[in-house]
């Protein structure tokens, strides 16, 4: 049995298409019926038949509805960004009970962690239990292996994610919201996955029209992460490298991509799904089977 890893949303914080943008990408998004909701990564052991999500996508609904997956036994949250985390609300009247893991962390920038902000936040929610996570320390949930690690998103605490199934050694390994300023011990948790979720908001291209540009430039001058908060695209395919990354997908993408990158590999759109079986990574179709061959203008961007 294995990890079945289905993307259930794999855009950034207003989606593609989004509301109200008649750009190229937008459109093209239409055309093709695709969608990059707010991000969100649901994860079934399927030997024991539960499952886990990680954040909590403001398009909850939708996307459960879209895509034939069982509801969460479990939820991790990796930062308190209204696009990973609002969510939560869908927890009114859908679960009995859901338990919701974070990292116990108090974040200079708020005077709490993650885990108090959603106890504070979420407080009427009787049917949700917090539960406090040290980062670098695994904790088993639904007979998975999880490791929350930092990443740098400032001026929150942001936290990547290591998935292991200790019955086959099939690893996920998710980036986080996080610039490519990443430091090596968190990297070393992250590293070898059988799968990675990179987040790789715009290309490299476009960090010129960033209010304050691009950062963690390579040797050729190319900038790793657009403003200090999130990945290029370049940047996002350099850690993948840098980790020996299996197969890696770009998730958390806006729609400011042009056009003619915006549905180029390797960047992820909602519903892909893929199996990990501790041997490597099969993409599956949308019936669960394996996959045939698988394996606006604006002066300034500003995302969260």
């Amino acid at each position: 049995m294995s990890m079945r890893v289905t993307l259930l949303g794999t855009g950034d914080t207003t989606g593609t298409p989004t509301v109200g943008c008649t750009c190229d990408t937008c459109a093209e998004a239409r055309e093709r019926g695709v969608e990059r909701s707010r991000f969100s990564v649901h994860i079934e052991n399927e030997r024991t038949g539960e499952s886990i999500l990680v954040d909590l996508s403001p398009d909850f609904r939708q996307q459960f509805l879209s895509w034939d997956v069982p509801l969460p036994d479990a939820a991790v949250v990796t930062h308190v960004h209204f696009d990973h985390l609002d969510g939560l609300g869908n927890a009114y009247r859908v679960f009995d009970s859901l338990p919701v893991y974070a990292a116990d962390t108090v974040d200079p920038e708020t005077g709490e962690s993650v885990a108090d902000t959603i106890r504070r936040k979420y407080d009427y929610l009787d049917r949700v239990s917090v539960h406090d996570v040290s980062p670098m320390e695994s904790t088993t949930v639904c007979g998975l292996n999880l490791t929350l690690v930092p990443v740098e998103h400032p001026p929150l605490l942001c936290f990547g994610l290591v998935v292991e199934d200790p019955a086959t050694g099939a690893k996920l390994s998710l980036s986080g919201d996080t610039s490519y300023d990443v430091a090596e011990n968190s990297r070393e948790r992250l590293r070898e996955p059988d799968l990675f979720l990179a987040d790789a908001i715009v290309p490299a291209a476009l960090c010129d029209r960033h209010p304050i540009g691009g950062s963690d430039h390579d040797a050729d001058g190319v900038p790793r992460s657009f403003g200090t908060k999130h990945m290029t695209r370049e940047g996002a395919q350099a850690l993948a490298t840098a980790l020996d990354a299996d197969t890696t997908r770009l998730v958390h993408t806006a729609h400011y991509y042009p056009v003619e990158e915006a549905f180029a590999e390797p960047l992820a759109v909602d519903g892909e799904q893929y199996r990990l079986d501790g041997t490597g990574v099969t993409r599956l179709d949308t019936e669960g089977e394996a996959a045939a061959g698988g394996d606006t203008t604006q002066s300034e961007l500003t995302t969260d």
